[in-house]
């Protein structure tokens, strides 16, 4: 480009002068060729042109109209909190009734319907547990004589002298028809009257109910379930992982307590009531890999005569006067649908091995799926069975 410009100036110097009456350009010509004012040009022009280049050229989307805009991000939503135990065992857990895949839909005024397998139904929509009322089967008043002493808290189990122990005398009888046998544990009992009483009238007297320590009139609960026919359990709270910010409640088992402190609260949990053939566990991961807590435990209860049947969180660790492990929880999630899969799992693996041991919780849900699945049962070619039944003796 500037050689270009040097010719242009070069012919113009070369062409005939103009009239006297027009400007003279020579001066301005002298001027140009002067180095100096030469580069000078030359660089203004390049500079120039290469600003209209970026200009123009250099942004794709120059010369067309743009907006800006702020934008603020919304804050996170705070998690909800988790519910207390109290809520869990209110009637709000009917919702979980509500949004059934494959269910009616809300808006239409239906209910949402899981059918199970004997042709029965669960539905929801906030509506009360359905399943029918069992007939009582009655089982021996508590205390029998011989099976409690005294203690400062109240009475607690104990062997009797001619022998006979509470893990079998406050057990329900059963005798095995040579089918398949299938048990199941309802536990967190005591605290919700309605799903308690639920649990004791709907549920058959074969499925074992467990209850909680601190529930009011304790004993009043136990003795209905037993005049209704159901052997029950009492639960021990013990310490999981999360502890004292997850605290299962007072009294609860430590697993760096010692067995002195593990004896005294167990001296204050057994005396709550009579008429328990023998405990379960509340949460305890934690409490479950001490092995001086768990000894003293264990060796309380094998001294007392009472069985412990564990949630499935024990790997069956021996103990205890009986023992047993569940072979599944049936309500990790808490719907009809799942549970329904959790209790065909618990048959399935009945027919397979011979036996098989469930436990739930007290959800209405849970009480609901329970009460029908069981109800078909004999004609499904099993036997439900106490869990008692299942428990064994160390070393047999």
């Amino acid at each position: 480009m500037f050689a270009k410009r040097q010719s242009a100036l070069a012919a113009t110097a070369g062409t005939a002068p103009r009239g006297k009456d027009g400007p003279s350009l020579k001066p301005v010509v002298d001027a140009l060729k002067k180095p100096p004012v030469a580069a000078g040009l030359a660089g203004l022009l390049l500079l120039s042109t290469s600003a209209l280049f970026l200009t123009v050229l250099g942004d794709p989307k120059a010369g067309t109209p743009s907006a800006h805009v702020a934008l603020e991000r919304e804050a996170a939503a705070a998690p909800a909190p988790a519910p207390t135990g109290f809520e869990a065992f209110s009637m709000g857990a009917m919702g979980l009734y509500q949004n059934l895949a494959g269910g009616a839909d809300p808006a239409a005024g239906g209910d949402a319907v899981i059918t199970l397998p004997d042709g029965g139904s669960v539905s929801g929509q906030g509506a009360p547990i359905t399943a029918p009322v069992h007939a009582a089967s009655p089982l021996a008043k508590a205390p029998i004589a011989g099976l409690s002493q005294p203690g400062s808290n109240g009475p607690l189990p104990m062997i009797a002298p001619d022998g006979r122990v509470p893990a079998q005398a406050y057990a329900r009888p059963f005798r095995p028809n040579g089918k398949p046998r299938v048990s199941l544990i309802v536990g967190g009992l005591g605290l919700n009257a309605v799903t308690t009483r639920a649990a004791i009238e709907r549920l058959p007297p074969e499925v074992t109910l467990s209850f909680v320590p601190y529930a009011d009139n304790l004993q009043g609960w136990i003795d209905q379930a037993r005049a209704q026919g159901h052997e029950v359990m009492l639960e021990m709270p013990m310490e999981p992982t999360g502890y004292p910010d997850n605290d299962p409640g007072p009294y609860t088992l430590l697993a760096d307590g010692g067995a002195d402190d593990v004896t005294a609260k167990m001296d204050w949990l057994l005396s709550r009531a009579t008429g328990y053939f023998g405990v379960t566990n509340y949460l305890g991961d934690r409490f479950a890999g001490s092995d001086t807590g768990m000894n003293a435990f264990l060796s309380v209860l094998r001294q007392r005569g009472v069985a412990f049947l564990d949630d499935g969180s024990f790997q069956r660790r021996p103990g205890a006067w009986a023992r047993a492990s569940a072979d599944r929880v049936i309500d990790r999630t808490q719907s009809p649908a799942a549970i329904v899969a959790a209790l065909n799992g618990l048959e399935a693996q009945a027919k397979l091995r011979g036996s098989a041991l469930g436990a739930g919780f007290s959800y209405p849900v849970t009480v609901e799926a329970a009460a029908r699945w069981t109800a078909g049962l004999e004609q499904r070619g099993l036997q439900l069975a106490p869990a008692s039944s299942m428990s064994m003796r160390p070393g047999r």
